[in-house]
């Protein structure tokens, strides 16, 4: 009974994203859903692709700062969890088949922090840099990303900061987050860096 009413609720909010996003939205995907979002600002500069569900508590934002739009793209069949912000004032891909735990944070920017006679909340946005997460890649929970690509199929276990790229195919953990293990092609294993 339960598995048949969360089918009904989730086809219902599926139909009920659909319609209000498309709207709203740059793009917005077939098959798509967002359910209960907090927060969605700069929605004319976000593209979500087809299949993709956002769990509740979305706080999505694509702010202009400066003469660049910002842009904020997710890929096809992308699953995100509870509770996730993400912020964009210049780039922040998420592409296809990304997998996203819930309490996730990724940004391209953080606050100005130089000035110590001023209130970091009243110094400016600056931009960091680009962050691509790479088509596979699986993000763990309570992971904060800042200014910062992941690789193509690359693992970020939980509670981890990452501030500096990973390659493709390995495993990063800690913070700052590092590389603790990468797939040997060759002996079809994740080998230890460590």
């Amino acid at each position: 009974m339960y598995e048949l009413m969360f089918k009904v609720k989730r086809k219902i909010a599926i139909l009920f994203s659909s319609f209000t996003f498309r709207i709203s939205f740059k793009k917005f995907g077939i098959k798509s859903g967002i359910f209960k979002p907090d927060i969605l600002q700069g929605m004319k500069y976000i593209e979500v692709g087809d299949r993709v569900v956002i769990q509740p508590g979305l706080w999505a934002l694509a702010l202009k700062i400066d003469n660049h739009n910002p842009i904020l793209n997710i890929g096809d069949d992308v699953y995100i969890g509870r509770f996730f912000h993400i912020v964009s004032v210049r780039r922040v891909v998420i592409e296809k088949d990304v997998l996203i735990a819930d309490k996730v944070y990724i940004s391209d920017n953080l606050h100005e922090y130089k000035d110590i006679q001023i209130p970091v909340s009243q110094q400016p946005v600056i931009f960091k840099d680009d962050v691509v997460i790479k088509e596979g890649a699986w993000i763990g929970e309570n992971v904060s990303i800042i200014g910062a690509c992941i690789g193509r199929n690359s693992v970020v276990a939980a509670n981890s900061v990452v501030t500096k790229d990973i390659p493709d195919y390995c495993v990063c953990a800690g913070v700052p987050a590092k590389v603790i293990k990468k797939y040997c092609f060759e002996r079809n294993e994740w080998i230890s860096v460590l």
